[in-house]
């Protein structure tokens, strides 16, 4: 039995708001070719982030409404499973795609450190790296990246993680470590999720008895970095090591 006129002409146009949703993607996605990613607010970026998350939907509206909830673009994709699964319209899918995008985000940029130099020679790259992999994190992690006599990168790993406010590190864990993979050098860097990154008194102690240890094993500290929300602080720029 064939279809009058009227179901056949619903049936093969969409609906007048499934046209204009349409083209509004379009034409984000044209502006990003045209103009680039940097030249996009934060919003029309994760939009179009989100529309490789959530098909057929509206993602304006909802990267709105992740900006508003965790208060950054760095910060939406850092938050955890957790928190992400409390926002409306966000599903087990559309959190692991959301990781996924975190991942490859962040091996892009362990990738521009390049190998071959010196990571002291890449120094804004580090810092941009681990800004990415750590300042949002809702507690404190402690990352070591060990480096050979060139300080050219050998390793970089996480040693431990803690509460909101507080890592347990040994420095003879570090050492350790440093001469199984045969390091000569090490930056060690952790996170504070209050946000401000000014060193505390246990910081500085604890990187200096790290780089008391390491001394006359001929390994040596280059730095210990602390990154929060609101920028990064360098313990050796502070002169206190």
């Amino acid at each position: 039995m064939s279809n009058g006129p009227d179901e056949f002409a619903e049936a093969s146009f969409p609906a007048p708001e499934a046209d204009d949703h349409a083209g509004h993607r379009q034409r984000v996605r044209e502006r990003f070719l045209k103009v680039g990613g940097d030249a996009l607010e934060d919003y029309e970026l994760l939009e179009l982030a989100l529309q490789l998350v959530i098909p057929r939907r509206d993602t304006k509206a909802m990267a709105k409404t992740l900006l508003r909830e965790f208060g950054s673009f760095s910060a939406v994709f850092n938050a955890s499973e957790a928190r992400l699964s409390q926002v409306k319209g966000l599903g087990e899918t559309s959190i692991a795609h959301l990781k996924v995008i975190q991942a490859v985000a962040a091996r892009f940029g362990r990738d521009r450190i390049d190998a071959e130099k010196p990571i002291l020679s890449s120094w804004s790259q580090l810092i941009d790296y681990c800004r990415s992999q750590m300042a949002y994190e809702s507690v404190e992690q402690f990352r070591i990246l060990f480096l050979d006599k060139k300080n050219r990168l050998i390793a970089d790993e996480v040693q431990q993680t803690g509460t909101v406010d507080h890592t347990p590190v040994y420095p003879r864990e570090v050492i350790r470590r440093s001469l199984e993979l045969s390091a000569t050098a090490l930056i060690l860097v952790h996170n504070h999720p209050s946000g401000d990154p000014a060193p505390s008194s246990a910081d500085v102690r604890m990187t200096r008895e790290i780089a008391d240890v390491a001394k006359p094993l001929g390994i040596t500290l280059h730095d210990h970095i602390i990154i929060g929300k609101n920028g990064h602080a360098s313990l050796r720029g502070l002169k206190l090591i």
